[in-house]
């Protein structure tokens, strides 16, 4: 009994010190180490999750959806917790638009305890993936961008990242009123990772709604056009503006090769580029205008002032004809413009002066951004007075040696017709349902050389005018044709196979109201303006006319 007693003893007393041992480490962790316990847990089971704004919709004039977004999902998974991960790569590849392979790597490789499979999931594809109720994976809400038009404006409208921030276009220029703010939800799991409780500590707060300027239906018909244009002269790329000239309001903003806006990556850089602001051309004899403006406006010419022309004229070292070999020829001002004589523009520009030819230039703000509300614009390239040559007032004159931008062009000859005042072009109509301002402008013309001028460019589309095949019935248009050389990056000078031909004219010549720009970029087999850009200009044009309901006048 004795022996029996003292193993119970012995027993009490092994229970007594392990009892100690148990309290001691209770105390050790519920005391010494509770707070890193604490901190571990809470990392473990308790976690933040941003939840990104649902990003604003961009519209045009008219509220056509040009850019939405739409829920999503980011979907993740804990490799650990995922059992078969061979059947669920092959289950949840389709799902995900992701390689079986890939998601198999991402499953089987883990260096932690979550791994990101696919982000931006649509929510159709998202549901299916949770019905399939696999242990380990995780959806975590998001949004994706969708541009309901695909290819429309898609240049224009640019893109964002996988940050949902804007990276090029409107995107970009309004990213921070179409972005939002994210909101945050508190996220407790069990031990097993299970979700027992999902709180809202802050609301996301949705971007606002971004209204254009550009109608929608003209926006198509120009890419349509361009389409047309690309598939007959082949050329590396082409551009169309349609801008109401009164206020600079931008009604179609188009970019050829076409783009489709859900599919960037697939595309090339060239073409993912909005080239009516970021790149610059020699524009050749369209810039013919602004040599006549100024001499106009200073008195060095009228209309009727009248020139002898020889077929060719010699400036410095070089000697510069015609487009189309003449001989001699009396022409006055509107004559010299209405044919596009490369020898009259040059003694125009003669008789005004350097100086004076270059105040003008830079008076119609080239060399300048015109200050679009767009991301990229570039400001062209304007030579400075004091690095004139001796030829330069042979070639500046007639639109070579120096280099703009369609929206440049486009806003300058906006000038002339609504009267002279340049006003920076805008396609951002309202933000959040609030207007904005329309840009303030500046006059550079005389009312009433704005006027001279837009009858002697009246010319240009009339008969015996370089775009007679522009004319649109019923209605008194003006513009002017251009056709240039491009300068050959390689050999240096001025290529004789690569040119820039294009077409810039409004409607109504008398009470403008539409004002259309078309610049082809190396278009083949055919280089002049009048072939190539007004055809395209003609129809855009006439299909506007008819869209906005202008009168025949």
């Amino acid at each position: 009994m004795e022996v029996v007693e003292r193993r119970i003893g012995f027993l009490f007393a092994i229970f007594l010190v392990l009892l100690g041992l148990g309290a001691a480490r209770a105390t050790w962790m519920g005391v010494v180490r509770a707070s890193d316990l604490k901190q571990a847990a809470a990392t473990q089971q308790k976690r933040t999750i941003e939840v990104p704004a649902r990003r604003g919709t961009i519209t045009d004039r008219r509220g056509v959806e040009l850019a939405v977004s739409e829920p999503a999902s980011n979907v993740a998974a804990n490799p650990y917790l995922i059992k078969e991960p061979q059947r669920v790569a092959r289950r949840l590849a389709p799902l995900l638009s992701q390689p079986e392979d890939v998601l198999l790597r991402k499953l089987t490789k883990p260096r932690t305890g979550f791994v990101y499979l696919a982000g931006k999931v649509s929510a159709v594809r998202a549901r299916r993936a949770e019905k399939l109720e696999i242990e380990g994976l995780e959806f975590i809400p998001d949004a994706r961008r969708v541009y309901p038009r695909e290819w429309l404006a898609s240049q224009l409208l640019g893109m964002i990242g996988t940050d949902n921030r804007g990276l090029a276009g409107l995107e970009q220029a309004q990213d921070a009123a179409l972005r939002g703010k994210p909101g945050k939800r508190s996220l407790v799991n069990d031990a097993r990772g299970e979700a027992v409780s999902l709180r809202e500590i802050e609301p996301a707060r949705q971007g606002s709604e971004v209204k254009l300027t550009i109608e929608a239906p003209i926006q198509d018909r120009a890419e349509a056009e361009l389409a047309e244009l690309g598939r007959k002269w082949k050329p590396k790329g082409a551009t169309a503006i349609v801008m109401d000239p009164r206020d600079g309001s931008i009604m179609a903003l188009a970019n050829w090769p076409r783009v489709d806006a859900n599919d960037v990556a697939g595309a090339p850089d060239y073409a993912t580029q909005n080239r009516s602001v970021g790149s610059s051309y020699e524009p050749g004899s369209t810039f013919k205008a602004f040599t006549v403006a100024g001499a106009l406006e200073d008195g060095a010419v009228t209309p009727e002032t009248e020139f002898n022309l020889p077929p060719t004229i010699t400036v410095a070292d070089r000697e510069i004809g015609e487009s189309h070999p003449r001989g001699f020829e009396t022409m006055d001002t509107s004559q010299i413009l209405q044919k596009s004589s490369n020898v009259g523009a040059i003694k125009i520009g003669q008789k005004e002066g350097a100086d004076r030819f270059d105040h003008w230039v830079r008076r119609f703000g080239f060399g300048e951004p015109t200050g679009i509300d767009l991301p990229g614009e570039e400001k062209g390239i304007i030579l400075a007075r004091e690095k004139y040559s001796g030829s330069s007032m042979g070639n500046l004159p007639i639109g070579q040696g120096l280099a703009v931008t369609p929206i440049q062009m486009a806003t300058a000859y906006a000038a002339i017709a609504n009267g002279g005042i340049l006003r920076p072009p805008h396609v951002v109509a309202g933000v959040g349902g609030r207007p904005t301002p329309k840009p303030r402008g500046r006059r550079v013309l005389k009312p009433a050389t704005s006027a001279a001028l837009r009858r002697m460019l009246e010319g240009v589309v009339g008969p015996g005018g370089t775009a007679s095949g522009a004319k649109i019935p019923g209605y008194l248009l003006a513009g002017k044709t251009g056709t240039a050389n491009k300068v050959d990056p390689i050999y240096g000078g001025y290529s004789d196979t690569k040119y820039v031909a294009s077409f810039v004219g409004f409607a109504t010549a008398t009470h403008p109201r539409l004002l259309v720009t078309v610049m082809v970029d190396e278009p083949q087999n055919e280089i002049y303006g009048a072939l190539v850009a007004a055809p395209a200009w003609k129809d855009i044009t006439s299909f506007s006319l008819n869209y906005l309901r202008i009168p025949p006048k």
